[in-house]
């Protein structure tokens, strides 16, 4: 067969190629303008949520009222609405009028110990016990915001429930700000108590505020994009003597500095920094009761940070061998612990690639940002265990308020811009249909 003769069968496929491009970008507009316009409807009660929430805020597995409100939400919504997960937890799943995956986005309930200084009609006033102490609580870190955003993708999301080719769970989540101890909580108590499960969920999107990002800026990366975050103690067991005669006992305190100095090599010299940054710091050093008595034994608290699951692992294998080698050398023991702590926030490639265009459409091109690493944590690194997640954050500074003037979460001066709810339940409401649409 000559070229010439390929040449209009060619043609007549890329025409039928584009008219296919075309219904499917013609569908694509048609959706986002029902999110648009069912997500505007929904603003008013998006914002008057966040104002009740932040005014009445509640600490970690003590969001009683909180979850009160969102369970009432989604009941009348006509969701199926567990409660009581992981102490304060609620989860609702949105069955849809189709077939097909499920799909699961979260938000976290909880405020902190912060006593707030902003000049809002609706600052919070409460105060309460925390670690036996009086303190304020205030929606420090814009969780507020987060429920606000997800109850109103809740509602835009259910009405459009007969077209949704598949399901969504909604998770509200208590404790991401850390749990008592005594009690445990947040993500990964929620994971524990099969929330991704029954039905399985195939994927989970999450989003934080931040004035690091202006309203209408977005921000993320693929991959390590929030640290993990583990503490570890460590023990040295020397033996006792006066300070006069050091050779008569083993000296912890000048094992313990030896030990310090060498956890430091562990990063400068033992890991491949080209790959990810990891950090790890002693915070406390405790030991002896008197200038002249060398102590039986000497303490050390710290923390490590790592952007790279395989990395962590390394690094708590490299810290015990350090940590025991330095004390054998001297004669003396020691006893490293690494808590659990929180895992990497760790962006699956792959479903990043895939959702960004979804982001892209709502916030625009120009206004979407590789974030950078963050050596601060965050707890929806367990469902990401679990599950491929997706985790991004929205500008919630002013727009005439330059950057350099960003007031950071945990500050007693937070606030954010209320014309960043509604673009951010457009955005949970689309990647959770775009999701489902695509599989």
């Amino acid at each position: 067969m000559s070229i010439a003769k390929q040449r209009p069968q060619q043609t007549g496929l890329a025409m039928v190629l584009a008219l296919m491009l075309s219904s499917l970008g013609h569908a694509q507009a048609q959706l986002d303008t029902q999110i648009a316009d069912r997500a505007a409807a929904v603003e008013d009660k998006v914002i008057a949520w966040r104002r009740d929430i932040h005014q009445h805020p509640e600490l970690s597995n003590r969001e009683f009222r909180t979850a009160a409100l969102v369970a009432e939400h989604l009941r009348s919504l006509g969701l199926e609405v567990e409660t009581e997960i992981a102490y304060t937890g609620v989860v609702a799943t949105l069955v849809g009028g189709r077939p097909g995956p499920v799909v699961a986005l979260r938000a976290d309930m909880d405020a902190l110990p912060v006593v707030e200084q902003t000049d809002y009609p609706f600052r919070s006033e409460v105060r309460t016990t925390y670690n036996g102490q009086d303190v304020g609580v205030m929606h420090a870190c814009g969780h507020d915001t987060h429920v606000a955003i997800l109850m109103g993708a809740a509602e835009v999301l259910a009405s459009m429930r007969e077209d949704i080719p598949g399901s969504i769970k909604f998770i509200f989540q208590p404790a991401e700000e850390g749990a008592p101890p005594e009690e445990g909580g947040g993500a990964r108590m929620m994971v524990d108590e099969g929330v991704l499960l029954n039905p399985d969920v195939e994927a989970i999107f999450g989003l934080h505020i931040s004035q690091s990002y202006a309203v209408g800026e977005v921000g993320f990366r693929s991959l390590g994009m929030m640290a993990s975050a583990e503490r570890f103690d460590i023990t040295v067991n020397g033996r006792q003597t006066h300070a006069a005669r050091p050779w008569a006992g083993v000296d912890p305190i000048v094992v313990s500095s030896q030990i310090v100095m060498g956890l430091q090599t562990i990063i400068s010299r033992q890991t491949d920094v080209t790959r990810a940054p990891a950090v790890i710091t002693v915070g406390t050093i405790d030991g002896g009761v008197r200038n002249n008595i060398i102590p039986d034994s000497a303490t050390m608290t710290g923390t490590i940070r790592t952007f790279d699951p395989d990395m962590r692992e390394l690094i708590h294998q490299r810290m015990q061998r350090t940590v025991t080698s330095i004390a054998e050398s001297a004669g003396a023991g020691a006893e490293l612990t690494i808590y659990p702590g929180v895992p990497v926030t760790f962006n699956d490639a792959e479903l990043t690639r895939q959702m960004a265009p979804t982001l892209e459409r709502i916030y625009g091109a120009g206004n979407i940002f590789e974030a950078p690493r963050i050596t601060g944590a965050e707890d929806f690194s367990f469902y990401q265990e679990e599950v491929p997640g997706f985790f991004f954050f929205i500008g919630g500074r002013p727009v005439d308020v330059p950057a350099s003037e960003a007031i950071p979460n945990h500050s007693p001066r937070f606030y954010i811009d209320e014309d960043s709810l509604l673009p951010a339940v457009r955005a949970m409401s689309s990647l959770a249909l775009d999701y489902l649409s695509a599989r």
